[in-house]
């Protein structure tokens, strides 16, 4: 929160090879049957598991929310999109934070995710939009940079998170995401995320894709898989083309069988409040509680997850410097 006063689409490969081991109370989901949906499924006897999403509304909810330019847009959406994927196995209560810091013009990029569907991020720099590259796509590891860190947080409600890190390979966030599973978790994955960005700055299609082998999965799953995604083409396209989530799945996972287990609404939905932000500003010494007031005459907080504003007027100011001291 801060206190004022007045696409591109990529995958990336498995990479197999072994590396060393280094509120707001729940919302009903939205319908899972149109718009954004996340699928999670399993395939060769359970060694495989498959993650895809369409998520074109929240990434555009998101471009609207924070008035994100069209590399930024692409970027934040891939951040979200994969988010919202890797948040869909935690249980009930669960969270995920995934922080993006690179050395780029974007700053950082954050965001939150629940498996219930509900997500919410935003960047440091909304207003970035860098010339595209020399294959014609937006140029997010140029908006990102290649050198900072992916931090994952998983809050799997027992007190303390489980926190990992690895550091960036492109910050094109995919084959970011893909290192981080493996150096970090130890599990060979395929990522791959796309945002179209079309005119006015829309997004057009957005979705994403995991599939992660498990010890035991078929020797030649790999290949299989990858040559399967190359075959798939970008996933905005896929997207835009009308495929559902569980058509990418079963398009990655050909002859595999892939099974369904879970399919879940996305949005972009935010758990600030005024009554949070209302305990925020209570958390600020009396005087400059006064000096708020006396001065303008009013406080405004803006969430930075889902740049809603939040006005408290003198009187408010007042109540709450009274209870502060």
């Amino acid at each position: 929160m801060s206190v004022g006063r007045r696409s591109g689409a990529q995958h990336d490969a498995f990479v197999a090879a072994a590396a060393p081991r280094t509120g707001d109370g729940p919302q009903p989901p939205t319908d899972p049957i149109h718009g954004d949906h996340a699928v999670r499924a399993v395939a060769g006897d359970g060694r495989i598991l498959a993650l895809a999403a369409v998520s074109t509304d929240l990434c555009e909810q998101a471009r609207r929310r924070h008035g994100l330019w069209p590399t930024a847009a692409a970027a934040v959406g891939r951040v979200l999109t994969a988010a919202a994927l890797l948040a869909l196995p935690l249980k009930e209560g669960g969270s995920l934070t995934v922080t993006v810091s690179g050395d780029g013009p974007i700053g950082g990029i954050v965001a939150d995710a629940r498996p219930d569907g509900r997500v919410r991020g935003y960047a440091l720099r909304p207003k970035v939009d860098l010339p595209p590259r020399p294959d014609g796509k937006l140029d997010v590891g140029g908006a990102v940079g290649a050198r900072g860190l992916l931090r994952l947080a998983r809050d799997l409600g027992l007190g303390q998170p489980y926190t990992g890190s690895s550091p960036l390979v492109s910050g094109e966030i995919a084959d970011d995401f893909t290192a981080y599973l493996l150096r970090s978790e130890q599990v060979p994955s395929l990522v791959a995320l796309g945002v179209l960005v079309g005119r006015g700055s829309t997004v057009q299609a957005a979705g994403g894709l995991v599939v992660q082998l498990l010890p035991d999965a078929p020797s030649d799953a790999a290949e299989r898989i990858g040559a399967n995604v190359d075959a798939l083409g970008a996933i905005s396209r896929a997207v835009e083309g009308g495929r559902t989530a569980e058509e990418i799945v079963a398009d990655a996972l050909a002859g595999y069988a892939p099974r369904t287990l879970e399919r879940r609404g996305l949005r972009f939905r935010c758990t600030c409040s005024r009554r949070r932000l209302a305990s925020v500003l209570a958390s600020l010494p009396p005087a400059e509680l006064r000096a708020m007031r006396e001065e303008d005459g009013q406080a405004e907080l803006v969430c930075r997850f889902c740049a809603r504003r939040y006005l408290f007027r003198a009187a408010e100011l007042l109540a709450l410097e009274t209870r502060a001291r």
